[in-house]
C-alpha cells in the first residue's frame, strides 16, 4: 500500500464507484478502499434476508411464509435507471438520448457485467388515488386523471414539446427557452394545478416547485426524456438491474480495474493525511498510501461536511402487487408534494420476484421522502395506505450530508448523501460536480467512448 497514486477514493457507494471507474479510465492510478467487507457503503444490498432482520435490530426471523432467506436482496436506497431500450438489446455505446446514469453505463462499458429489466409502470397520485402517468398524446387522451377539456390542452402541450428544437427557432411558438418560465409555459396552454403537479414530478421529476419561475428549457427537456424513453419501452422509461442494484458499484469496481485500479475492501481508514492544508495521503494499519486527490463519502470526513436535513425510507415486503396498477410486478408511484400539503413529494419504488430480488410471489416496496416534521413515519401515510397489507415494514431515518467547500483547496471531494428520489438524475448530478471541480472540466460522454476503443477495439463497440 506504500505507493503513490493519483486519486485515492474512500467508500464503495455508487457514486465513488463510477468516479472511481471513469478517472481509471481517464489514465488516473486509482486506489479504492472501504471499511467495510462488502460493496455499497449506504446504498449496498442486503442478501440474505435473515441479515435485514438483523440490521434493523427486529427480534423476530422471518417467517417461513417469505421463502429461503438466500432468495432475497434488498437494496436500502433502491433508485431507477432512466434510459432508453437500445442499451438493453445492444449493450453498446450509443450517441441517443438518454438518462445520465445509463450514458456513463453505455461510455464507460459497465453494461458488460448486469443484465436489467423494464419496470412495469410510472404512476401519480391524485385525490387519494394513483394514476398512470401520460406522457404521449394517445395516452393524455385516454387518461382518467383530466377532464375531456384539460385532456386536450394537454395533448396540445405533449405535441409542442416533442416538437421542441432549441436550435429551430420555428419550435419555439412564441417561448423564449432561454427566459420563458416554465410557469408561464403552463399558462399558455392553459393547464391546470393538478396536471401541473404531475408533469412537473412525475415527468420531469422535479423534487419541488422552485422549478417553475426558472427558465423552461431544462424542463422541456427532461419531459422529452422520459416521453422518448418511454416511446422505446412501451411500458415505463425505467430500468433496474436484476439482482439489484448492489450490482452497479461492483460493475464500474470491475471497469476500473480492467484498467489499473486498485480495490480494499475491510479495510480501516486511520488518518487522512494533511500537509499545508491539501490531502497528501491516506494511513491505514501503519501505512500510508500517498495521492494527490482524495473522493470520499460524508462518513469519512464528518468534519468537512454539514447535515443538510433528513430522509424516511420505509422497506415494505408484500405479498401482492401494488392496487390498481394493472398487477404490475415493478412500479414507481410519486405522489406530488401540494397532493398532500407538504413541501416535497414522497415516493415508492415497487420491485418483486421477477427482478430477482425476492422470494417467488413477493414483492419489495420502499416508501421514501424528506423529513419535514418531528413525526416522519406520519408523513408517509399516504403512500403506506395504497401498500396495504404489509407482510412487513423496516424503517430507517437517516441524515442527508452535503460538503461545507468544493474541495479545490484541499483536494478532498465529498460526494452528498442520497436523497429521497428513487431515481438517478440527482446522483448523476453530483457525480459530474465532483468531476469538473477535480478536473477542471465538464464530464465528455464522447471522450469516454473514444478511450473505451481505445482498449476494446471499434469492432466490439
Amino acid at each position: 500500500m506504500d505507493e503513490e497514486y493519483d486519486v485515492i477514493v474512500l467508500g464503495t457507494g455508487l457514486t465513488e464507484c463510477i468516479l472511481s471507474g471513469i478517472m481509471s479510465v481517464n489514465g488516473k492510478k486509482v486506489l479504492h478502499m472501504d471499511r467495510n467487507p462488502y460493496y455499497g457503503g449506504e446504498s449496498s444490498s442486503i442478501t440474505p434476508l435473515e441479515e435485514l432482520y438483523k440490521r434493523f435490530s427486529l427480534p423476530d426471523t422471518p417467517p417461513e411464509s417469505m421463502g429461503r432467506g438466500r432468495d432475497w436482496n434488498v437494496d436500502l436506497i433502491p433508485k431507477f435507471l432512466m434510459a432508453n431500450a437500445l442499451m438493453l438489446m445492444l449493450r453498446v455505446f450509443a450517441s441517443l438520448i438518454a438518462g445520465q446514469l445509463v450514458k456513463m453505463l453505455l461510455y464507460t462499458e459497465v453494461t458488460r457485467y448486469l443484465d436489467f429489466k423494464v419496470v412495469e409502470g410510472s404512476f401519480v397520485y391524485k385525490g387519494g388515488k394513483i394514476y398512470k402517468v401520460p406522457s404521449t398524446e394517445t395516452e393524455a387522451l385516454a387518461s382518467n386523471l383530466m377532464g375531456m377539456f384539460e385532456k386536450r390542452r394537454f395533448r396540445k402541450f405533449l405535441v409542442f414539446v416533442a416538437n421542441f428544437d432549441e436550435n429551430d427557432p420555428k419550435t419555439f411558438e412564441g417561448v423564449d427557452p432561454k427566459t420563458t418560465t416554465m410557469r408561464d409555459v403552463y399558462k399558455k396552454f392553459d393547464l391546470g394545478q393538478d396536471v401541473i403537479d404531475f408533469t412537473g414530478h412525475a415527468l420531469a421529476l422535479y423534487r419541488t416547485d422552485d422549478y417553475l419561475d426558472v427558465p423552461c428549457l431544462e424542463t422541456i427537456n427532461r419531459i422529452k426524456l422520459y416521453s422518448e424513453s418511454l416511446a422505446r419501452y412501451g411500458k415505463s422509461p425505467y430500468l433496474y438491474p436484476l439482482y439489484g442494484l448492489g450490482e452497479l458499484p461492483q460493475g464500474f469496481a470491475r471497469l476500473s480495474a480492467i484498467y489499473g485500479g486498485t480495490y480494499m475492501l475491510n479495510k480501516p481508514v486511520d488518518e487522512i493525511v494533511m500537509e499545508g492544508g491539501k490531502v497528501i495521503g491516506v494511513k491505514s494499519e501503519g501505512e500510508v498510501a500517498r495521492c494527490k486527490q482524495l473522493i470520499c463519502d460524508p462518513s469519512y470526513i464528518p468534519d468537512r461536511v454539514r447535515k443538510a436535513g433528513q430522509v424516511i425510507r420505509v422497506i415494505c415486503i408484500l405479498s401482492h402487487p401494488i392496487k390498481n396498477t394493472n398487477d404490475a410486478n415493478s412500479c414507481q408511484i410519486i405522489i406530488p408534494q401540494n397532493q398532500v400539503n407538504r413541501n416535497s413529494d414522497i415516493y415508492v419504488c415497487m420491485i418483486s420476484y421477477a427482478h430477482n430480488v425476492a422470494a417467488q410471489g413477493k414483492y419489495i416496496a420502499i416508501v421514501s421522502t424528506t423529513v419535514e416534521t418531528s413525526e416522519p413515519e406520519n408523513e408517509i401515510e399516504p403512500a403506506l395506505e395504497l401498500l396495504e397489507p404489509i407482510d412487513q415494514k423496516f424503517v430507517a431515518i437517516s441524515d442527508l450530508y452535503e460538503p461545507t467547500d468544493d474541495g479545490t483547496e484541499s483536494q478532498i471531494f465529498a460526494s452528498r448523501s442520497y436523497d429521497a428520489t428513487t431515481h438517478f438524475e440527482t446522483t448523476c448530478n453530483d457525480i459530474k460536480d465532483i468531476y469538473k471541480r477535480m478536473t477542471g472540466s465538464d464530464f465528455d460522454f464522447e471522450n469516454m467512448k473514444r478511450k473505451q476503443n481505445d482498449v476494446f477495439g471499434e469492432d466490439e463497440q
